[in-house]
């Protein structure tokens, strides 16, 4: 190897080996922040916006996906997709909806995915966290962007959301589709604080009861992980106690429901178990229940090709479908 090859290697090793330990330390300290530009620089690579917009005084942050240009009309920019607005759950934010962003948008939906009051990149108040505002944050949103008659999704809590805001104003909602839903009761099988968890043991417990397959996580992440939780804790903690006050229970008014709506529930959810899903169908009439076998309580995220090809199906069946009930693998990539 002659002198001029050794000295551009070792120029190039100069640069590259402390860029590589840079990266690895960045890695170890800020395992989530790493992770989530990594998310987003998925979304943007697929033409996924982040944006703001102001909604009854607070600047919420929402993600945006257009349809590609086939879904336009002939010769105009206008589109011919239907609006989609997906609501997130407690503890979550819109980047836990990555896995199905581009794929809907690909099937012709304008989808908009907000971070609720509290949550991912939207002020954090001093107010309830209840449902009922939950429920206005997303109306307020869909109000500043002329939403109407619009498709809507919800996972968990947001699931929660989507369903109330489907019987208070149904004329906002064509068809609802929700996730793993919570909003009835059912006998719970952990405690509040199971989502603030303090330790690595906490964080482990929380993993179990939302997967059928939790991963073990190196110590560094979980640390981050618990940090992270505990930081917006307080925020969970009163979505956590005003949900268990009950005030915004949906046990009696599902019946009101008189939109297609689909219910969707991994087969092995610990935290909100099947027969939850299968009571919300019992009170809906005509809903259609999609369950994902081997899929937990993220089962949009584990599992998001067939729940992804489920939502599309129901979203764009004309006529829009009434009953049924089906099951499918969730392990199918």
């Amino acid at each position: 190897m002659g002198g001029r090859t050794k000295r551009a290697l070792l120029a190039i090793a100069s640069v590259v080996l402390p860029a590589v330990a840079a990266g690895a330390a960045t890695f170890y300290w800020q395992p989530l922040w790493v992770n989530d530009e990594i998310i987003r620089y998925h979304l943007w690579r697929a033409d996924v916006e982040s944006r703001y917009l102001e909604a009854n005084g607070y600047q919420i942050h929402y993600f945006e996906a257009k349809p590609p240009e086939r879904f336009f009309k002939p010769n105009t920019t206008e589109e011919e997709g239907k609006p989609l607005v997906l609501i997130h759950g407690l503890g979550s934010r819109g980047e836990d909806w990555s896995g199905m962003i581009p794929g809907l948008a690909a099937a012709g939906f304008h989808v908009y995915v907000p971070d609720l009051l509290g949550y991912g990149r939207s002020p954090k108040p001093n107010v309830d966290y209840s449902v009922s505002l939950q429920e206005k944050t997303v109306m307020d949103f869909m109000d500043a962007l002329g939403l109407e008659d619009s498709d809507v999704g919800g996972w968990s809590m947001g699931g929660w959301v989507a369903l109330k805001l489907t019987i208070d104003h149904p004329e906002m909602v064509d068809r609802v589709v929700v996730f793993d839903s919570a909003g009835i009761y059912f006998p719970a099988r952990f405690e509040a604080s199971l989502f603030v968890p303090t330790d690595s043991e906490g964080l482990a417990r929380l993993s179990a009861m939302l997967t059928p397959k939790p991963k073990p996580l190196p110590a560094f992440v979980a640390r981050a992980a618990v940090s992270r939780l505990q930081q917006n804790g307080w925020v969970i903690e009163r979505s956590v106690a005003s949900m268990e006050a009950g005030k915004d229970m949906l046990d009696f008014r599902l019946p009101e429901i008189h939109k297609p709506a689909l219910i969707v529930w991994g087969g092995s959810d610990y935290l909100i178990p099947p027969a939850v899903g299968e009571q919300m169908h019992r009170l809906i009439a005509g809903s259609s229940l999609l369950v994902i076998s081997g899929c937990g309580h993220l089962a949009p995220g584990e599992c998001a090709r067939p729940v992804l090809q489920g939502t599309i199906d129901f979203l764009k069946a004309v006529p829009a479908i009434k009953g049924g009930e089906a099951t499918v693998d969730g392990n199918v990539r």
